[in-house]
C-alpha cells in the first residue's frame, strides 16, 4: 500500500467508535465549511480564546475520507496533514479539560459521509456552518483552487462548463478527493448538506452562519460562536483577516511556493526538508508570503457579469429553499429577489 493509500479515509466506522470509547481527548466541536467564507479569520481567532484549543493547523480533512478513498488512492493531501486515525487524535492532546478542543475542515459540509464520521467519534459535538451567496462563492473558491494547482482551467466559465466531463472522469486529477472538489454545483447543495448534520446532532447543535454577517462584523460573529460553545464571550477578540480572494499571475512561482511550503511529492519534500534545514518557520512563512504577494499573485479581476447572472438563475432555487429552511430572507439579502 502506497503513503497516499495510508490515508485519512482508512478509520473504518468501528475504528471511531472505538476511539470515541477509549477515553482519549476528542474534538468538541467542528467548523465544517465552506471554503471562502471567513473560515481561516474564524479559526485564527477562536484559537486565541483562552478556552479554545485548535490544532494550528487548519484543514485536517481527516473524517472528509473514507475506505472507499484509501483504496482508490484518495485522501493523501499536503505534507502535514493526518493520515492516520492516532496522528488525528494527537492533535488534541495538548487541550485541557477546561477547554473547548474544535478543528476546521472546509469539505466536511460537502462531502456527504462527513457528518456520519464526525457523529460515530463525537456524537455530542457542535458544528458551526456557514454559507455564501452561491455565484460569488463558487467564483472565489475557483480562484482558490487554481492558488492550490487543483483547477487547471483558468477561465472560470469554462470551469463550470467542463463539470460533466469530470463527472466522466475527462480534465481532472487521478486524486478522487481532488476531482471532487471541481465538481462546482456539488457545493451548492445548502440545504441538503445542512440538514445532513442536523438529522446527526438536532438543530440545536448546529449554528448556520452566513458570509455577509461575518464579513460586516467578524467580531460580533465569533462572539456568537462563543456564547453557541458555551465559553466566555466578553474576553477581548482582535479582528482577523485571512485568507483573501486572490488571482495567480504566475503559475511556475506557485509551484515553487507549493514546493517549499506544501511539501507535495518526494522531489517536493525533498526540497522542504532542505529549506528547513536553513531557516526558522517564521521566517520561512514571511519569505514565501512576501514572495506571494508581490511575484505570485495580484488583486482578483471582477467576474464576468453575465455569467455570474446566469449562474444566479441556475442557483435561485437554492437560494429560496436555504431561505425557507432558516427562516432567513436571502433571496433579498443575496440580490435574487431581482434575478429574473
Amino acid at each position: 500500500m502506497t503513503d497516499e493509500s495510508e490515508a485519512a479515509g482508512e478509520a473504518s466506522l468501528a475504528e471511531l467508535r472505538r476511539a470515541r470509547a477509549s477515553g482519549r481527548r476528542l474534538p468538541d466541536f467542528f467548523i465544517v465549511g465552506h471554503a471562502k467564507c471567513g473560515t481561516t479569520a474564524m479559526h485564527a481567532m477562536l484559537r486565541s480564546h483562552p478556552q479554545i484549543f485548535m490544532p494550528v493547523r487548519k484543514e485536517t480533512q481527516f473524517l472528509a475520507h473514507d475506505q472507499e478513498d484509501a483504496a482508490r488512492g484518495g485522501g493523501g493531501g499536503p505534507e502535514g496533514r493526518p493520515r492516520t486515525l492516532e496522528a488525528y487524535l494527537s492533535l488534541f492532546e495538548a487541550a485541557s479539560a477546561e477547554q473547548r478542543a474544535g478543528e476546521a475542515s472546509t469539505s466536511y459540509l460537502r462531502t456527504p459521509s462527513a457528518a456520519s464520521r464526525i457523529a460515530e467519534l463525537c456524537p455530542d459535538a457542535r458544528i458551526i456552518a456557514v454559507f455564501r451567496e452561491p455565484a460569488s462563492f463558487l467564483y472565489s473558491l475557483h480562484l482558490q483552487l487554481l492558488e492550490v494547482e487543483v483547477e487547471n482551467e483558468p477561465d472560470f466559465a469554462r470551469a463550470i462548463g467542463l463539470e460533466q466531463q469530470r463527472r466522466r472522469g475527462g480534465h481532472v486529477p487521478s486524486d478522487p478527493v481532488r476531482r471532487r472538489a471541481l465538481l462546482y454545483s456539488e457545493h451548492v447543495r445548502y440545504v441538503e448538506q445542512l440538514r445532513r448534520f442536523q438529522e446527526r446532532f438536532g438543530r440545536e447543535r448546529v449554528l448556520t452562519l452566513i458570509y455577509d454577517d461575518f464579513r460586516r462584523d467578524n467580531v460580533q460573529v465569533v462572539r456568537q460562536i462563543l456564547r453557541f460553545l458555551e465559553v466566555d464571550d466578553s474576553v477581548e477578540i482582535e479582528r482577523e483577516d485571512r485568507n483573501p480572494t486572490v488571482r495567480v499571475r504566475s503559475h511556475r512561482g506557485q509551484k515553487l511556493v507549493n514546493v517549499v511550503s506544501l511539501g507535495r511529492g518526494p522531489l517536493s519534500r525533498s526540497a522542504k526538508a532542505l529549506v528547513k534545514t536553513v531557516t526558522s518557520d517564521r521566517v520561512r512563512r514571511k519569505t514565501v508570503n512576501r514572495i506571494r504577494r508581490t511575484v505570485i499573485v495580484s488583486a482578483a479581476q471582477p467576474p464576468d457579469e453575465q455569467f455570474m447572472l446566469e449562474l444566479r438563475r441556475r442557483f435561485k432555487g437554492e437560494v429560496e429553499a436555504l431561505s425557507e429552511h432558516l427562516g432567513r430572507d436571502l433571496v433579498s439579502l443575496w440580490g435574487y429577489d431581482e434575478v429574473r
